[in-house]
């Protein structure tokens, strides 16, 4: 196989079962690029899946409950967003490498064992889908959960990657409900990346005004 990162022929290790899977399914990457991303281990915030040295709330997520009085955002997170995953995600949205995909599928596979009754992607700007020409969150999930696309990013916003920490929290509400459809049960919101976590709560709190009813979580494929 090649490797869809480094581009270098490799064997991948499989199972005896896996000589029936498709090529398609199987791990696209070699060892070597496997080894710039690493999981997430048992200590980590239980609110937004933080690496840490204890299980307690962080203290991002202790601001957020302050702020939320309590009505904090649950993250599920597979993977840190260290050097690896960023150098992988500058090259996929900065650049625009749509071929990337199958590699962030392969890290965002287990957001299948996390049941809910729909699954809500982060939607990119206008601006930015014109100018990739894919939805970056969408082309990532479309193949591993069944979508429903009822949130919409307002144009002339400009994207979180460009600015630094204090910006990012005082980014203004650029998410709407863009069709009332009829939702009821659990929603998980998907993104790519967990960083200060004011994507995702603008996105609750826009889902959460039109479903009030509703269970809201988030998963996020690194934090």
């Amino acid at each position: 196989m090649i490797c869809m990162w480094c581009q270098q022929k490799f064997i991948p290790s499989i199972q005896p079962w896996q000589l029936f899977v498709k090529r398609s399914q199987l791990d696209q990457l070699c060892r070597h690029c496997q080894r710039k991303f690493l999981k997430l281990g048992k200590q980590r915030c239980p609110q937004c899946g933080r690496a840490q040295t204890d299980s307690k709330k962080c203290l991002d997520c202790q601001s957020w409950e302050r702020l939320y009085q309590g009505k904090t955002l649950v993250n599920h997170a597979q993977w840190h967003y260290n050097a690896g995953f960023h150098d992988l995600m500058v090259a996929y949205k900065r650049y625009g490498d749509y071929e990337l995909r199958p590699v962030l599928r392969s890290l965002a596979k287990s957001v299948q064992d996390l049941a809910a009754d729909y699954y809500v992607p982060v939607p990119t700007s206008p601006e930015h889908l014109a100018k990739r020409q894919f939805d970056t969150v969408e082309a990532i999930f479309a193949t591993l959960v069944p979508l429903t696309h009822v949130l919409a990013k307002a144009s002339g916003t400009s994207p979180q990657g460009e600015k630094n920490r204090q910006e990012r929290l005082q980014a203004k509400q650029s998410f709407f409900v863009k069709s009332k459809m009829a939702l009821s049960g659990k929603i998980l919101i998907l993104d790519d990346i967990y960083t200060t976590g004011r994507t995702l709560y603008h996105a609750r709190d826009a889902l959460l005004a039109a479903y009030p009813d509703c269970q809201i979580s988030s998963f996020t494929i690194a934090r």
